[in-house]
């Protein structure tokens, strides 16, 4: 039960009260930034799994495009790394890292609004069979799509006030 005889309760009290005051809106609550954003970007269509599992975050954090009116260019690049290897000389974990280089265009007029770059890492363990090697692998792929669009909506997030509404 809250009582305010709490001091870490009225701190927290207090600390709701300053937010509200300093004009403090949550990015997708009512009137949030993230509604210039909400269904209005397309990416380009994916051709590998990790672009489809990026594009799928992407969806599912700004909502699957019914009012277009961006356009987001992207290429991912990854590079794959041995890190560990055992007493065979057999690789036993890699580290898997991407860089994504985007860009965000007014489909209406034809002009970049945003860019920039964004890197990550994951590893993966590659022991026991092929079969868990190779869905481990995937595992990986699907993590690092993950952060990759969590970087770069985190960045369309920050800069939407910028963008035409």
């Amino acid at each position: 039960m809250w009582s305010s005889r709490h001091p870490a309760r009225r701190l927290a009290l207090a600390g709701f009260f300053l937010l509200a005051a300093c004009g403090f809106a949550p990015v997708y609550g009512p009137g949030g930034e993230a509604r210039v954003l909400r269904n209005a970007v397309r990416a380009t269509e994916p051709d590998t799994d990790l672009s489809f599992a990026f594009v799928r975050e992407l969806e599912e954090r700004l909502g699957r495009p019914s009012e277009t009116r961006y356009g987001l260019d992207y290429v991912i690049a990854t590079d794959e790394e041995g890190l560990a290897i055992d007493g065979s000389n057999n690789i036993t974990r890699f580290s898997v890292s991407g860089t994504i280089n985007w860009t965000l265009t007014s489909l209406e007029a034809q002009t970049i609004l945003l860019q920039g770059q964004e890197t990550a890492f994951v590893s993966y363990a590659a022991t026991g069979s092929t079969i868990s090697a190779l869905e481990s692998e995937r595992d990986a792929q699907r993590r690092l799509a993950t952060i990759l669009a969590d970087r770069v909506i985190t960045r369309l997030l920050a800069d939407a006030a910028t963008l035409a509404r």
